[in-house]
């Protein structure tokens, strides 16, 4: 894989900041838009925005896009109550799907139902291949029932194809403390295990485990690179190896309004040693890209990306009555 292709969205107070954006890189480091800055995709079920994007590549050549269902600028002050704790609640039970097999040329919407009356929203949604089961797990962040809808936890799910999908079960939970925003790796046959804790500490934690499943353990000093920054309000972590080998982690700034928020880089000579340093100077991007994932492409998927014409193709679904 020689180029990288970011899944994202805006945070924008309109509509049009909830979709789905592409932004390209060839080394990892330098970020460009795609489309002009504009939406390469648009929600047009559910509540008509996403949030939270994760992108996979399976093993039989399909990408699969993954999102919240969930737009502030069209229900937060109506439908949600200007209450993020109704959101929690009362949310989406499903989760937003597109699917392709060329990453431009992408599937009408479809929605995942994977929540019942004893989930609240399902949040922020990622998925790690498992080579022990050959499925994928598909796993996010809810309020339950089990514990009166209080702390979130994180819960997954199995499919082989996307479409078919297993009874939901807890993967991890914190005592005393919420936890969202699951990002999981392997290496080395190590499973890592990024989580935005909600207190205790209130940020960002790294755990390890033998198994994906099974019981992790944190690693300390990711806890002492995080305490340096001085701040907590760090969501939606995403890593990926650059082209030297090191990892870099991509965290979501939110501590102020407008201006200035966005994903901020962090590179660790190794994923194991937690000593993720805070890497500013070697990272551009054209604008605050918010909660995605990175996925590794090849030259030829980033060329072909980048030329695609996703507005006319917009267009030409919509005279078709498809989109």
């Amino acid at each position: 894989m020689d180029a990288y292709l970011f899944v994202h969205f805006k945070e924008k107070k309109t509509p049009d900041g909830e979709q789905i954006y592409f932004g390209l890189s060839t080394d990892g480091l330098n970020w460009e838009q795609v489309n002009d800055g504009n939406p390469v995709l648009w929600s047009e079920l559910g509540d008509k925005g996403v949030r939270d994007h994760t992108i996979v590549r399976t093993r039989e050549g399909k990408f699969f896009i993954i999102a919240t269902d969930l737009s502030l600028a069209n229900g937060f002050n109506t439908k949600y109550k200007s209450s993020w704790a109704s959101i929690s609640r009362e949310g989406s039970k499903c989760l937003s799907l597109w699917e392709s097999v060329d990453l431009v040329n992408w599937s009408e919407q479809r929605m995942i139902e994977l929540g019942d009356e004893d989930f609240g929203c399902l949040w922020a949604p990622d998925v790690i291949y498992d080579h022990k089961n050959d499925d994928y797990v598909l796993h996010w962040s809810s309020a339950h029932a089990s514990n009166n809808f209080g702390h979130k936890a994180i819960y997954y799910s199995r499919t082989k194809d996307f479409v078919n999908f297993s009874k939901p079960e807890m993967l991890c939970r914190k005592d005393g403390s919420g936890i969202i925003d699951s990002a999981i790796y392997e290496e080395n046959g190590t499973f890592y295990r990024f989580l935005k804790s909600e207190k205790d500490p209130e940020g960002i934690i790294l755990q390890k485990g033998n198994t994906l499943t099974g019981e992790h353990t944190r690693i300390e000093a990711f806890d002492e690179e995080m305490a340096k920054l001085g701040h907590h309000a760090y969501e939606a972590p995403t890593a990926f190896k650059v082209k030297d080998g090191r990892w870099c982690l991509l965290l979501d700034f939110f501590g102020v309004e407008g201006e200035g928020q966005g994903y901020v880089p962090f590179l660790a000579d190794d994923i194991d040693s937690g000593r993720f340093i805070r890497s500013d100077e070697s990272f551009s991007f054209p604008y605050g890209f918010k909660h995605g994932t990175v996925l590794p492409i090849t030259m030829e998927e980033y060329e072909r990306i980048k030329n695609w014409n996703f507005a006319q193709d917009r267009l030409t679904k919509q005279e078709a009555g498809i989109g």
